[in-house]
């Protein structure tokens, strides 16, 4: 199970130093909706972490598919944090409420 990231140059750098491999640095809305799809259609990826702002920019279709995925769970960081919470989506990834 890998984890991806996907996000404007800043956004990934400290991912990449972090040791992350998937790393897609979207430059453009194109590019983000093209390397979504890709991390989608990845049976090896288990979470996408994306910006919040990324998120934001979606078409709405696009944001609710991210936000109902199970695999791979998503998470977005960024300022405001709307939608399910990380413990809802580890939860519903694991299968387990580890904070139990």
């Amino acid at each position: 199970m890998e984890i991806a990231v996907i996000g404007g140059g800043e956004f990934v750098i400290g991912f990449r130093l972090a040791g992350i491999r998937k790393i897609f640095a979207a430059e453009n809305e194109e590019q983000l909706r093209a390397y979504i799809n890709q991390v989608l259609e990845d049976p090896n990826v288990g979470i996408l972490v994306m910006d919040n702002r990324d998120m934001q920019r979606l078409p709405v279709r696009l944001q609710r598919t991210l936000e109902n995925s199970i695999r791979p769970t998503v998470i977005t960081i960024g300022e405001e944090e709307g939608g399910i919470s990380m413990r809802e989506r580890i939860k519903r990834s694991v299968g387990v409420d580890l904070w139990k």
